[in-house]
């Protein structure tokens, strides 16, 4: 299954996104700088399935995990910082990936960028 081809259209659909490996995976950035979303598609470190990690709301992480253990876990470096790792090795739900990646993306984007956003 194409996973970056789904994951690219949501990601590039925000303002001043940019989109460049970063530790060989598909990773999307606000103004070239912050990341939001990172696509390890055949897996990284000891989750050897395809995954994405995303920057999240504080206390998200938490509550998704405690609602839905098996998609949602904490994912290494970054899980610290609330981030928020989703499998992505069965039915995938673009439309609550684009959610998550909205979240993302609002987590790291400057005011005048989430401003853009909103404003369609």
């Amino acid at each position: 299954m194409d996973l970056v081809s789904p994951l690219r259209a949501i990601c590039l659909g925000f303002p001043d996104v940019t989109e460049r490996p970063s530790h060989s995976a598909p990773t999307w950035f606000v103004r070239d700088r912050k990341s939001f979303v990172t696509l390890w598609e055949h897996g990284h470190h000891d989750n050897r399935f395809a995954h994405l990690w995303c920057a999240a709301p504080p206390g998200v992480q938490r509550e998704l995990i405690a609602a839905d253990p098996d998609r949602f876990f904490r994912p290494p470096y970054v899980g610290g910082r609330g981030w928020i790792g989703v499998r992505l090795d069965g039915r995938v739900d673009w439309a609550e990936i684009a959610e998550l990646a909205e979240d993302a993306y609002r987590m790291v984007a400057p005011a005048t960028l989430v401003k853009r956003l909103d404003a369609g």
